[in-house]
């Protein structure tokens, strides 16, 4: 049997995300061997409720002058095991087209890294700024994904034209997922959401548990079992394209933990 790993307690920075390592340059983050974050902007189309980073935004160091990004994009040149570059914040489509371009570009021309995401929740909170040109854009290198965030069937329904430019641009589109008190803990909301995002062309990715940040966990975490529940109903109703992994995000873990171990 596998050893059950345990959320931590809530905290303000669970992910240690104010502490990083001295030897990141500011503004990356790198949590797991493949992968780094690039903090591109403490800015949001809108400030969600459940935000991880609802008290280290503003505080936290962003990429925001063109050494910074040299610097990170040295780092990633330099650790060849790195293949995947999450451009996130604050949310990256804050930025203009021009800008988003330029980190892109940056870490597109790195021939080890094969995926470059956009972590956005532009598609729900403002539609209008995914331009049919600025997808045309994020298509041209042909390793960007875009990454939104969607919780209700109503959001995904609204996500479903700017998803649409995105990927008949060439930009695949996936959807991550908060499992919410209140908004779609039961299997019946669940269940639209994810038959909403597949009509959209987005594929559900990630359902996560609530990340343990103090006074949002408290609010909006739904039980284990609740989850548990929800997972095996909505499975045994859609096909696997369908159906994202439960998951729960555990600081120091070495992968997001199924929360069948949980």
């Amino acid at each position: 049997m596998p050893r059950r790993s345990s959320p931590a307690p809530a905290g303000r920075d669970p992910f240690g995300e104010l502490g990083a390592k001295r030897a990141l340059p500011p503004g990356l983050l790198r949590r797991f061997r493949d992968r780094v974050l690039v903090m591109t902007t403490d800015r949001c189309f809108k400030r969600c409720p459940h935000c991880t980073r609802a008290f280290i935004l503003g505080r936290a160091p962003v990429v925001d002058t063109p050494e910074r990004l040299a610097a990170c994009v040295d780092f990633v040149r330099r650790h060849r095991e790195v293949r995947d570059v999450l451009l996130s914040g604050g949310d990256v489509l804050t930025l203009s087209d021009r800008e988003v371009m330029r980190f892109v570009n940056a870490f597109a021309a790195l021939d080890q890294v094969e995926v470059v995401r956009i972590c956005t929740r532009a598609p729900v909170d403002a539609p209008e700024r995914v331009t049919a040109r600025l997808a045309r854009l994020l298509g041209r290198s042909k390793k960007v994904w875009a990454n939104i965030h969607v919780n209700t069937a109503a959001e995904a329904r609204k996500a479903a034209p700017a998803a649409a430019r995105l990927v008949e641009a060439g930009v695949p589109v996936s959807s991550q997922t908060v499992l919410l008190k209140g908004v779609n803990d039961t299997p019946a909301k669940m269940l639209a959401l994810l038959r909403a995002l597949s009509a959209a062309r987005i594929r559900p990715y990630y359902v996560f548990q609530c990340d343990p940040v103090a006074g949002v966990s408290e609010r909006f975490a739904v039980p284990l079992a609740r989850a548990r529940e929800i997972e095996e109903w909505c499975a045994a109703r859609i096909g696997g394209l369908a159906l994202p992994r439960f998951v729960a995000d555990v600081p120091g873990a070495s992968r997001k933990v199924p929360i069948e171990r949980l």
